[in-house]
């Protein structure tokens, strides 16, 4: 036993009142069983103010004290060990834990027992709240269990199985979905393998075809890709038409809100960091059941350094990620899960700015979803497009995919490939799937078409999230393609088994994700010959040169109207999707598409390269670059306010 008498910080203000009674005065009110190892320690005002608040959000008085700043974790657990006549347990040396699930089961029900042939186990717990109140009862039920019990707080609980099992979690991270489902992680493909097989199945028929009717052929094959990229277009086009109903904000008892989990992976965001956590400060949410990891690579020293230098409130922590596997972000994230609390589970990236209602948004939603519902996106919205010519872009074009297309596609019941940020999930959902695919560079669009293959569908929400694009084209390229080479991976992994595939999704949803997938792609690596071919064209006619053929008419015709098609497609749906989003429509960003779309070119060839050189390789963007101030927005703001 550790002696009594614990040093707890002064009383402050709770829910409007102020602590000011002595440490023993005597309570007029009934305690929580939680609260009663503070009697006496600290003022009764407070922890009458605590059991009002914990009773109105329904949570442990212990977890508002703590929330609040009232004291720490570890005095709150060594006040209770007083209580309980229980000890506390002590950094003993390392107990390696080889298998992951075990640790995964003592971070979720927060036990941990040390088995030993010659005695009954003992065991170590991590109780706070609610979980106070069992474990009381558990000690009443089994007066022998005092004997072989001790207490942990929570984060040291975590911080201990993070040490211990560290490597294992790490592994089943990196390799767990390759292992249980091989056929759909990236990690099983084999571009230049694949690439053969494939010129191999269609390079000899084509090369026949081209050597016996050339001009045909070319026209056929020309006449494939347009019919691919115009049906992409025209996804774009229904989405300018389709207004999707902008519900109000919800009222949710904060009584009924479930306990959320917040994964904000980190590399190198040393910079980010202090908005970041004032961003996600100022979410909407009681923080009692806010559970926010900041997730870093154990040998970012950088990004790990900013975090110990800020004070960071109870409910955020550090989850170290091993070197082990890929260092990409979607192993990170499969690291951080089990040490997450909640049924419902978002992703934010660093320099995430969302609106603070946009939890309750999604909690309300998957309500009027049904269990069905797996996920939630909200949309994604920049808010530096004025400051480049490459951010206008940028702004304009998710404008484009987060207001005009992602909506009409969730109308539409077809697969939608999610957004890398702020994609809120049902956790035993996710964790049934096999969480991320560590090896597939855009583990968002993948993991959308992984939950629509076993039946599941996405809503897209009206709440937004800020997001900082790049300003200088250098940074956009290397982002543009690891988005175009993931898009590529999620399309071969998944078409792979054809048949498969269309069992699963059926012909509309599997024609909707080829189009989805391989016609910015396909669009984006033949727009310069398409571009080539109309100059010809055009200089054939200023000299006066006629055409050979019927077929040479008609694949000019069909590349002017497919590349006037797709420009006056892309300026119609930005617009609109700029339009509803409240900012100003610049001109020269909507005149400039054609050399937007050449960039996006030279992106998916150097993409096609490094699928076949270096499939798995995590180009990393960098944040805080914008020497623009940023604000968080209010819920509800007029949109045009932060990205004007």
């Amino acid at each position: 036993m550790h002696e009594p008498g614990l040093r707890f910080r002064p009383a402050r203000e709770m829910d409007g009142r102020a602590g000011s009674a002595a440490p023993d005065a005597a309570p007029r009110f009934a305690p929580s069983p939680e609260l009663r190892p503070l009697l006496g320690r600290l003022p009764a005002p407070l922890l009458a103010a605590a059991t009002v608040r914990a009773r109105r959000i329904g949570a442990g008085a212990d977890e508002v004290l703590v929330a609040q700043g009232h004291l720490t974790a570890e005095e709150a657990t060594a006040a209770l060990a007083d209580h309980l006549r229980l000890p506390l347990a002590t950094a003993d040396a390392p107990r390696p834990i080889a298998d992951a699930a075990q640790a995964a089961a003592i971070l979720r029900t927060g036990v941990r027992a040390e088995a030993d042939a010659e005695a009954p186990p003992r065991f170590t717990f991590a109780a706070r709240g609610r979980e106070v109140r069992r474990l009381m009862r558990a000690l009443k039920a089994d007066p022998g269990l005092s004997a072989r019990a001790g207490l942990i707080s929570p984060p040291a609980m975590r911080r201990q199985i993070l040490a211990d099992a560290g490597p294992a979690l790490a592994d089943a991270a990196a390799f767990g979905l390759m292992r249980q489902a091989p056929e759909r992680s990236a990690a099983t493909l084999r571009p230049v393998r694949l690439g053969v097989k494939v010129a191999l199945a269609a390079g000899l028929p084509l090369t026949a075809a081209l050597v016996l009717a050339p001009a045909a052929t070319a026209l056929a094959v020309q006449a494939l890709l347009s019919l691919v990229f115009l049906s992409w277009i025209a996804l774009r086009l229904a989405g300018c038409f389709y207004a999707p109903p902008d519900a109000p904000a919800p009222a949710l008892d904060d009584r009924e809100l479930p306990l959320y989990a917040i994964l904000v992976p980190l590399y190198r965001e040393a910079a980010s960091l202090p908005g970041l956590v004032t961003a996600l400060g100022a979410l909407d949410y009681p923080p009692e059941k806010l559970d926010i990891k900041l997730v870093v690579e154990a040998d970012d020293s950088l990004t790990r350094d900013a975090i110990a230098a800020l004070a960071l409130p109870s409910h955020m922590e550090e989850v170290a990620v091993p070197a082990v596997g890929p260092r990409t972000k979607p192993k990170a994230l499969n690291m951080a899960l089990p040490f997450a609390r909640g049924r419902f589970v978002a992703i934010f990236d660093a320099e995430d700015l969302p609106e603070p209602d946009q939890l309750r948004r999604a909690l309300a939603t998957f309500r009027a979803g049904g269990p069905e519902l797996a996920c939630v996106q909200a949309r994604l919205a920049i808010d530096n497009g004025a400051e480049s010519w490459i951010s206008g872009h940028f702004a304009a074009e998710y404008a484009g995919q987060f207001d005009v297309l992602l909506p009409v596609l969730a109308a539409l019941g077809l697969p939608i490939l999610l957004g890398g940020t702020s994609n809120h999930f049902r956790r035993d959902v996710l964790e049934a799937v096999g969480g991320w695919d560590p090896f597939n560079v855009t583990e968002d669009a993948d993991l959308g078409v992984r939950l629509a293959r076993v039946g599941y569908t996405t809503a897209v929400i009206a709440a937004t999230t800020y997001e900082e694009a790049p300003v200088h084209i250098g940074a956009w390229i290397g982002q543009r393609t690891r988005w175009l080479k993931g898009w590529a991976q999620t399309i071969l992994v998944h078409g792979r088994r054809p048949r498969a595939l269309l069992r699963d999704l059926g012909p509309g949803a599997t024609l909707g994700l080829a189009v989805l997938t391989a016609g910015p792609f396909a669009a984006a690596l033949v727009h310069p010959i398409c571009l080539a071919l109309l100059l010809h064209d055009g200089v054939r006619g200023v000299l006066g040169l006629p055409r050979e053929s019927m077929a040479e008419v008609l694949a000019a015709a069909l590349a002017t109207t497919t590349l006037i098609a797709g420009y006056a497609g892309t300026a119609w749906a930005s617009t609109v999707g700029v339009r509803r989003r409240g900012l100003a429509l610049r001109w020269r960003i909507i005149f400039s598409i054609p050399l937007y779309w050449l960039l996006l070119s030279l992106a998916a060839w150097r993409a096609l390269v490094e699928l076949m050189r270096r499939p798995h390789h995590w180009q990393k963007t960098e944040h805080g670059v914008s020497p623009r101030p940023r604000r968080i927005p209010a819920s509800g703001e007029p949109e045009g306010a932060p990205g004007a």
